[in-house]
């Protein structure tokens, strides 16, 4: 069944609309890093990846997610599709950050295992991909052409200093389990930072 379409298409629209700190609120901890970790379909628009991104950055990448707070909502009332997300802080942020990595969350559909790793940086992604499978959990690339690829250049994930970045899709059942088990969810979380720490040392000093 397809998802049904967006009520907005900006988050200026969204704020006509909605009430900061009832409907939705925005978690920013900028910690002067070269990385941005991103949820920003967090709350309960994309359930637990704003826990998975504070895990992900834990004290060293900064860190933004924009969290829907009513339960009972259904995912499009406060989803604003990654194309379209214009969130000044989050934009302000992705715009100082050299690498950029957007946590969200995707249906199961026939495969409730596999986190879908796509984005413009093609070497960052194959890592994150690699370290997951080495942390034990299935993990894809995903390319342009593919479902939730990431590839749009105005993508959040890609709009950081070097124009690309990664979008990490994690299946319910995978999320569920990581809310569930605190062991795989740090397990999990540590793989994907390895992965984001070699990188950034391998990019080397600006």
């Amino acid at each position: 069944m397809a998802r049904r379409p967006d009520r907005y298409g900006s988050f200026s629209a969204l704020r006509e609309c909605e009430i900061a700190g009832a409907d939705y609120r925005i978690r920013f901890e900028d910690r002067s890093s070269h990385v941005a970790i991103l949820a920003p379909h967090g709350g309960f628009i994309e359930p637990a990846t704003s826990q998975i991104a504070e895990q992900v950055a834990a004290e060293s990448f900064s860190l933004y997610s924009f969290e829907g707070l009513d339960a009972d909502r259904l995912h499009h009332e406060l989803h604003i599709t990654s194309e379209h997300f214009d969130e000044p802080i989050a934009l302000g942020l992705v715009s100082r950050s050299r690498i950029v990595l957007a946590i969200h969350g995707r249906t199961d559909r026939d495969d409730p295992e596999t986190s879908w790793v796509g984005g413009l940086d093609g070497p960052l992604r194959d890592l994150i991909v690699q370290a997951l499978r080495q942390g034990g959990f299935a993990a894809a690339p995903r390319k342009k052409g593919e479902a939730l690829a990431g590839a749009s250049a105005a993508n959040i994930c890609n709009r950081g200093r070097r124009k690309a970045g990664v979008q990490l899709e994690i299946p319910r059942w995978i999320r569920d389990t990581l809310m569930s088990d605190a062991g795989k969810l740090g397990r999990y979380a540590r793989s994907v930072r390895s992965a984001i720490e070699r990188y950034d040392e391998a990019l080397g000093a600006d």
